[in-house]
């Protein structure tokens, strides 16, 4: 008789919570496993690579843990993280009144078999495009990061903000007519923002 490999399901979100309530430490650790990679990617379009970054990540997932019994399932369990998440960076640079700029942000747009010079250009692009970012409110930028980097909706952006969708749509028009400013007096962002846009 052949042996079969069954592989073991993964459980089910209110299980998983119910387990990590408990104190199960495999939970906690699926949990973790399972959800940080998108934290992760949600954090990194928002503040680049930080020294900040781990930081926020572990400040995160320390606010998860601790707020898990409090959890209803209002709202699947990823937008409640994120949720988490974008206030632990709300939290983190409030003080500062400025998110960092990144050095480099890797993006789809960045083709990594393009052109040399394409490549060096679109990364010119991306620095400039976070440089203006870095002039904005938290606010404004958290919600124009998570709706035009991250692709969110902006039902979605006023979900994981815990605003209005009006607030939001606003917070993103107004981050969008900064940007628009400046890419009229310079045309390397205003090439980049065009390539991104053709796409």
């Amino acid at each position: 008789m052949a042996l079969r490999i069954v592989e073991r399901s993964a459980p089910a979100e209110a299980d998983l919570v119910a387990a990590c309530v408990r104190g199960d430490r495999a939970a906690e650790r699926e949990l973790f496993r399972r959800e940080y990679p998108r934290v992760l990617r949600l954090v990194y379009r928002l503040v680049g690579s930080s020294r900040d970054l781990d930081d926020i990540l572990q400040e995160t997932f320390i606010a998860v843990f601790r707020g898990l019994p409090r959890f209803r399932g209002e709202a699947r369990l990823a937008t409640w993280i994120d949720r988490i998440a974008v206030r632990a960076v709300f939290d983190h640079f409030s003080a500062r009144r400025r998110l960092p700029v990144p050095v480099e942000v890797v993006m789809d747009r960045i083709d990594a078999a393009g052109d040399l010079g394409d490549r060096a250009q679109a990364r010119e692009g991306l620095r400039r495009l976070y440089a203006v970012l870095a002039t904005l409110s938290i606010d404004a930028r958290i919600a124009f990061a998570l709706y035009a980097i991250d692709g969110r909706s902006v039902a979605e952006v006023a979900s994981i903000m815990r605003i209005a969708r009006v607030t939001a749509k606003l917070r993103i028009w107004r981050a969008r007519r900064e940007l628009e400013r400046r890419i009229a007096g310079d045309a390397i962002l205003r090439d980049y923002v065009a390539r991104g846009s053709a796409r």
